[in-house]
């Protein structure tokens, strides 16, 4: 069996096995779920060693007919760009389940179902990274809303039943956008040969300008939903707010990178004309999202809503890397999907805990905390830090390139988008201020600081906030391959430096 199909399915083993567990056992539920996740990671550790490195182009190819009459395909394969979000997905995925071994237990449903939907959406995320069929990444699109909706709305917080619904008919309408374009495209296909659905294929078709138009917008607002890009973001805080702090790293960490994902592996590559034509349009939004994450995330009184416009504001960064059109702004663009999903996943663990802990996610409970708690107090502070983009920290690295690479062809943007980078630095030293500092609130007497288990579940993600800032090479040289291939395809190039004109 091809290494990325194992990787794949084989969530779905562990979900075989949890339906054949008792349900009154939860612990030996959390125990299957864990085994799973980890030998999932362990696959995709092995991919990494059967990969190519400096080689443009999907490896670990396979495919299969699916729909014959269709040309529609099992088709799956990585490269750079899928590779390092694949690894992202398998890492982040056990440290959830470790994380939050208890936050399963207050939910409408069992605690079975909750890890059920957790290696679910493992395998939609994974076979989403590495679809190379336009249709099977749509099905694979549209079927992630499955388990999100539940793990939001049946095992969150507060008025989650509303932050679900939301999620939902916001993607649902972008899915729709998408489904017209990608049934577009296929007509286009069919014009010019016998007719496909595959990216490789595709992304050589002759299309005119006014269809490339059309067929970009239906794909780009799809994942400028997904993203979550300004003004389509307003799922998102209700989302964070109520989820639990598992799924919000798995939604904000991994699940939103598929808008930016597709950016890239759609939106360049099949509409080059069209993404050039709009790119000075999405560069104007990103920046929006960029300034107005910013100074929402500096207002916010509650914890996962502060988090929640932080990654609005790096969102925007992302973005704003992919249409600059730079080979420094498309490398930069794809690190910063791995290091915003780290750094997330870092703020939205210790947060979680402190919520736990304190029972509010209001900033102002949390005061004094560095005190009594200072390991947890420790680890929040990293984990703010690396959302500042901190050097030494991995954000740092990629937020540079992105303002580089923005830099070499909209000089302003890059400008206006380093205001970001200042309001950053506000709303997390405010953040850390009131949440860990000053006077010992009360009510904080008695909170423990964290046990064994949280410390094992935070250290990788801390170590990776750390040696990605110090030492980005290992990630980069995955990428960079991916960069140059969308770059050629797309018919883009690196403006000139000035010192050579």
């Amino acid at each position: 069996m091809n290494l990325l199909t194992l990787t794949i399915i084989l969530p779905l083993v562990g979900v075989l096995a949890l339906a054949v567990a008792p349900r009154e056992n939860t612990k030996a539920i959390k125990l299957i779920a864990l085994f799973t996740s980890v030998i999932t990671l362990i696959s995709s550790l092995l991919m990494l060693t059967k990969y190519k490195f400096g080689v443009s182009g999907f490896q670990l190819v396979t495919s299969h007919s699916w729909f014959k009459v269709f040309n529609i395909n099992y088709a799956i394969g990585i490269d750079g760009l899928a590779l390092v979000l694949i690894l992202l997905t398998t890492v982040l995925v056990p440290i959830v389940i470790v994380g939050g071994w208890n936050e399963s237990e207050n939910g409408r449903w069992s605690v079975k179902t909750f890890y059920a939907l957790i290696l679910i959406l493992e395998t939609f995320m994974v076979g989403e990274f590495a679809a190379t069929d336009v249709f099977l990444f749509y099905v694979i699109f549209e079927a992630m809303l499955i388990p999100v909706y539940f793990l939001i709305g049946g095992f969150g917080r507060g008025d989650r039943a509303a932050a679900a619904l939301k999620f939902l008919l916001y993607s649902l309408f972008g899915g729709l956008l998408m489904l017209a374009a990608v049934i577009g495209i296929f007509v286009v296909s069919l014009h010019q040969g016998p007719g496909s659905f595959d990216v490789t294929t595709l992304s050589h078709l002759k299309i005119s300008h006014n269809t490339q138009d059309w067929l970009f917008l239906g794909f780009f607002i799809a994942f400028a939903i997904k993203a979550p890009l300004f003004p389509f973001h307003t799922w998102l805080p209700g989302a964070a707010r109520s989820a639990t702090p598992g799924t919000s790293i798995l939604v904000l960490g991994v699940l939103d990178k598929v808008g930016t994902y597709g950016m890239i592996r759609f939106c360049l590559t099949l509409f080059p004309e069209a993404s050039k034509t709009f790119a000075p349009y999405i560069i104007v939004l990103s920046l929006f999202s960029i300034i107005y994450g910013a100074f929402l995330a500096i207002g916010q009184k509650d914890l996962n809503s502060l988090i929640a416009f932080t990654s609005i504001s790096h969102f925007g960064f992302i973005i704003l890397g992919i249409f600059a059109m730079t080979s420094q702004g498309i490398t930069g663009a794809t690190l910063y999907m791995v290091n915003h999903g780290f750094s997330t996943a870092a703020l939205f663990l210790v947060g979680g805990w402190m919520i736990q802990r304190r029972k509010s996610s209001q900033i102002a409970d949390f005061g004094g905390l560095q005190r009594i708690t200072p390991v947890m107090a420790w680890c929040f502070f990293i984990a703010g830090m690396s959302a500042l983009a901190l050097p030494g920290l991995s954000s740092f690295v990629s937020e540079f390139l992105v303002l580089i690479g923005t830099f070499t062809r909209y000089p302003a943007a890059a400008v206006i988008g380093t205001v970001g980078i200042v309001l950053a630095a506000l709303y997390v030293l405010i953040l850390v201020q009131r949440a860990l500092h000053g006077p010992l609130q009360e009510g904080n007497e008695d909170i423990p600081d964290l046990n064994r288990r949280e410390k094992f579940a935070i250290a990788p993600v801390i170590i990776a906030l750390v040696f990605l800032g110090f030492y980005p090479k290992p990630a980069i040289h995955i990428i960079d391959p991916m960069t140059s291939q969308v770059m050629a395809q797309a018919s883009m190039s690196d403006p000139t430096p000035l010192a050579g004109k």
